[in-house]
């Protein structure tokens, strides 16, 4: 029996705040929790993981909707590419991912969707697809190719949905696409969630495509109309319905943390935090590669090479928690739940996913005071 004891820490997690709590994980999941000395027995069997976490702040494991690449590592250059990408993300505590796929031509797509589907079959902690094109609006493109946009005709999405064999979790569509309210059906009879985003829609046609079923806005104000008094737009139509996750960016680049934080006031329990990280996420700055694009990294800023498009980020979830405590102010039940529970629970993958509770997953992040990374366990396994 694989058994793990972690002890001495400060729980924070959707259900609260603990002092000196421990846990203890066999084959993968929780089995109990408590405070105070109770995991002591636990601590002697033969051939068990020990971890003293020395009163620092242990979260459930970090859940990922979206992201693209990392460590130098894009996720669209094939299998091995795809697997040192996600290993940088797990050393910063992302314990369960779904891999993006910007637009491409179709063939490259169902390529990677099949890549994506093989992994997810031999590795736990690969929770499936995020199409983020070829759906999209031209004029709200961002670092997609326009080249490779398309309509989202229903006979082009189930191709794409057998691609993926199951595993294909969500997919971003622009609503004021021709067909994209069909489109938009077809994935969900398929169990995929979608995102509203990369859009020019405002306020009643994103409204719309919630009202048939899609419950995700992606990356919330970059790449879709802002906020205005007379024209309140897709944010505002996804924070009007309790039923929509927001995903957002919290790099301090992307949205501004003032902003972030009336999202946080305005959607409570609903914003997901997301990384849309490309390769140069835990990597240095310089040249790059996003799909058929270049980008360019300074100063931890990836743009499109030759413009200001901002290309994806190179955030990883430790960083954005640290903007969320920090200067986003949040409280850090709060904060996450943002990163773990809420992704979740949009995957309604939340009885298994971002609590530290007997009966989750084994998935866990030890950080420092503040809140840098010091050990990762994902699956029971001790990553870092």
């Amino acid at each position: 029996m694989t058994r793990l004891v972690v002890h001495d820490a400060r729980k924070v997690d959707a259900d609260g705040l603990v002092d000196e709590f421990w846990l203890i994980a066999e084959r993968g999941t929780i089995v109990a929790t408590g405070s105070g000395t109770g995991w002591h027995e636990a601590a002697r069997s033969p051939g068990a993981t020990v971890i003293d976490a020395g009163g620092h702040w242990l979260t459930p494991g970090f859940v990922d909707l979206h992201c693209h690449g990392g460590g130098g590592h894009p996720y669209d250059d094939g299998p091995e590419e795809m697997i040192a990408a996600l290993a940088t993300h797990r050393a910063h505590g992302t314990t369960r991912s779904l891999v993006s796929h910007v637009a491409n031509p179709l063939a490259s797509l169902r390529e990677s969707l099949a890549i994506v589907a093989d992994l997810a079959a031999s590795d736990p902690l690969v929770l499936g697809s995020h199409l983020e094109g070829p759906f999209l609006a031209v004029e709200r493109r961002g670092a997609h190719d326009a080249d490779f946009l398309r309509e989202p005709g229903p006979a082009t999405v189930e191709e794409l949905i057998g691609a993926a064999r199951g595993t294909l979790r969500t997919a971003t569509i622009a609503p004021e696409l021709p067909n994209a309210l069909e489109a938009i059906g077809v994935l969900i009879e398929a169990g995929v969630v979608v995102g509203v985003g990369h859009t020019a829609a405002d306020y009643d046609q994103a409204s719309r495509a919630f009202e048939v079923g899609a419950r995700l806005l992606t990356h919330a104000f970059n790449a879709m109309n802002g906020i205005h008094h007379r024209a309140p737009g897709p944010v505002m139509a996804a924070i009007d319905n309790p039923e929509v996750t927001l995903e957002l960016i919290l790099d301090g680049l992307h949205v501004h943390p003032s902003v972030a934080r009336l999202l946080f006031t305005a959607a409570p329990g609903r914003v997901a935090l997301v990384t849309d990280a490309m390769a140069a996420a835990g990597a240095n700055d310089g040249d790059y590669r996003l799909g058929g694009l270049n980008v360019t990294v300074r100063d931890g800023l990836a743009v499109l090479s030759g413009t200001s498009t901002i290309a994806g980020s190179t955030l990883t979830q430790d960083a954005a928690l640290r903007v969320a405590v920090g200067p986003v102010g949040l409280d850090p039940v709060h904060a996450v739940t943002a990163l773990t529970l809420t992704p979740a629970r949009l995957l309604g993958e939340d009885h298994r996913f971002g609590r530290l509770h007997p009966g989750y997953a084994a998935d866990a992040v030890l950080l420092d005071h503040e809140w840098h990374v010091r050990s990762v366990v994902a699956d029971g396994r001790v990553l870092r």
